[in-house]
Formats: structure tokens, C-alpha cells, sequence
């Protein structure tokens, strides 16, 4: 007896399919409208989405609008508001003080990038070749974090006292060094802020870099200590690499976050002595509260604006430009 064999059946749809994916996404493309978005919990995801929109919109964007409508008006919040164009940003481009604050601003970030960069993430390689105690020396530099960045300022004002007795003067004269004016003098005073906000904010930026060394492969290492590396060898050829992202993304925030600097300048010196510590920041503060009644809201949302739109500028171009080096 002779078997006869059935030959196999061929799904054409499939075999369709299978040839031309394209067509397939594109049907399912067509087939997703209003009706599958609902049964797909569309509407329970938006009802969960809808208090953080709302929320969101209410504190962060609506104020984002208004500042940039107030920046064309003339307006101290107490009279009525007078649209004036771009005379705020006339005014703020014409006025002196403003570009001894856009240098002031800049020494006080060059010397924080200097100074502020590299000490966090030096702190973070040794804290991590640490053995034991590494708990105690995380909470030791994560310490000033935790205290109020006024009681901090405070603190080191005093530290600061330009008399022979000050604490500092004191320490410099156990070696012989004579007592310094610290924040009375206008060529120590931007440096004296430089090492009281490095103080300050370190701790955050060690943490950071203490979590990201954890990430690093250990068997990066012992290869290159089986090459017979050095210590400084392999930070420089395997520790850096690795932690690429996070200083790209550390070094902006950096830039940005002392671009608004305003406490230290405005509780140490008020922005003196002679204008040596006016900031940006400090100069849209004394738009808004020191000049007339209610101070004018115009030019410093005026000044705002033109600051936010140099960061976001600046911002773009830097990722822009390191974009290769973050893969």
C-alpha cells in the first residue's frame, strides 16, 4: 500500500507577513485608535498622571509663563502693570553693575571648577581604596550637607573674623602666617565664598561618585594590576573612563548651579566690599527688593529670563559637544 503524502498548507498571510514586516507594523499602526487606547488603560493612566500635570503645571510652569510676561512690563506688584516692551531689557543690558556681575560670576564658577570639581571625586577614589570605616567616612563628608546652608554660612562668617583672634587667623598664626582679611577684602573675598560652598556641597557630589565606583567592574582592576599598573595608573586608565557619564553630567550641573550662586555672596559680603562679590543673582535681588517701592519685578524677571535662556543655550552646546565622550 502506497502513502501518499499532503503537502503542506501555507499560510499566504503569514508567509505575507513574514515578507514584508513593514506591513505589518503599519496595520497594527492602523488598527490603534481613541477605542484601543481606552481599553488599553489609557484613561486610568491619565487619571493617575492627571494630579502631577496639575500640580506640576501649577507651580512650575505657570510661574515659567508669568515671569516672562512680567519681564515686558513695568511692575513692583503693588501698582497696575504697564507693558513697556524690551525697555526691562534695555535697562538691565545699559546698567554697569551688570557686567561687574557677569565677571564676578564667572571667577566665582572658574574658581569652584578649579577648586570645587576635583576634590569630590578625589574624596570618592580614596574613600573607596578605604578598607574599613568606609560607613564613617561617608557620613563624615556627607555631614555638611546636612547642615542648614545658612546656619553654614553663619558658622563660617565667623570662622572668618578678620581680627587676629578669628578662628583662621588664629590656626595661621600657630605657623607664622599673619592674620588674612578673608571676606573684608576684595581680592580674598570671592575666593573665601569659593572655599566655604566647596565645603558645603562636596558631600552630595562624593556620594554620587562613591555610587558610581561601585558600578566599576573589579575585574578591571585586577587586570590591570596583573599589567602591573599603578595606583595612579589605574585610576587614570580605568576609573575615569568609567565614570565618564556621571563627571559629564556633574561638571554641567556644576556650571549651572554656580551660575546661580546668591547665598554665600548675599549672606558673607552683601555683595561687597566694593562690588567685588555682586552676583547675577544678587543683582536681579536688589532689582526686585532694593530699589523703589516693591523694588521693579520687570527688570529682574527681565534679567531672569536672560539668564535662563544663556544656561539653556550653554546647556545644549555642552551635550552637544560631548556627546561622543558620554557613549
Amino acid at each position: 500500500m502506497t502513502t501518499v503524502e499532503t503537502p503542506p498548507i501555507i499560510d499566504l498571510a503569514a508567509a505575507s507577513a513574514a515578507a514584508s514586516p513593514q506591513r505589518v507594523i503599519v496595520q497594527r499602526t492602523r488598527k490603534r485608535n481613541f477605542g484601543t487606547w481606552v481599553r488599553g488603560g489609557g484613561v486610568s493612566n491619565l487619571v493617575f498622571l492627571l494630579p502631577m500635570l496639575v500640580i506640576f503645571g501649577a507651580f512650575s510652569w505657570y510661574p515659567i509663563v508669568q515671569a516672562l510676561v512680567m519681564s515686558f512690563q513695568k511692575t513692583n506688584l503693588v501698582t497696575p502693570a504697564i507693558f513697556v516692551g524690551w525697555d526691562n531689557f534695555a535697562r538691565v543690558l545699559h546698567d554697569p553693575n551688570l557686567y561687574v556681575a557677569i565677571q564676578n560670576t564667572g571667577y566665582f564658577a572658574l574658581l569652584a571648577l578649579i577648586f570645587g570639581y576635583p576634590v569630590p571625586l578625589v574624596a570618592a577614589v580614596l574613600m573607596s581604596e578605604v578598607r574599613r570605616g568606609k560607613g564613617l567616612f561617608s557620613a563624615l563628608a556627607y555631614l555638611p550637607v546636612v547642615v542648614p546652608p545658612v546656619v553654614a554660612v553663619l558658622l563660617w562668617k565667623f570662622f572668618y573674623d578678620g581680627r587676629p583672634e578669628g578662628v583662621f587667623n588664629t590656626i595661621l598664626g600657630w605657623v607664622g602666617i599673619p592674620p588674612q582679611p578673608w571676606i573684608q577684602n576684595a581680592i580674598e573675598a570671592m575666593p573665601s565664598l569659593v572655599l566655604e560652598a566647596t565645603w558645603a556641597a562636596a558631600g552630595g557630589t562624593v556620594i554620587i561618585y562613591l555610587a558610581a565606583l561601585t558600578s566599576v567592574p573589579p575585574e578591571l582592576y585586577d587586570a590591570a594590576e596583573v599589567d602591573g599598573a599603578s595606583i595612579w595608573q589605574k585610576i587614570w586608565h580605568v576609573t575615569l573612563p568609567q565614570l565618564r557619564g556621571v563627571l559629564i553630567i556633574t561638571l554641567i550641573l556644576q556650571i549651572i548651579g554656580t551660575s546661580q550662586v546668591f547665598l554665600e555672596p548675599f549672606l558673607f559680603t552683601g555683595g561687597g566690599p566694593a562690588n567685588a562679590t555682586i552676583t547675577i543673582l544678587l543683582l536681579i535681588y536688589r532689582y526686585a527688593f532694593q530699589n523703589s517701592l516693591g523694588g521693579n519685578y520687570g527688570a529682574a524677571t527681565a534679567l531672569s529670563v536672560m539668564l535662563a535662556l544663556f544656561l539653556a543655550a550653554l546647556s545644549l552646546i555642552y551635550f552637544q559637544l560631548t556627546k561622543r565622550w558620554s557613549s
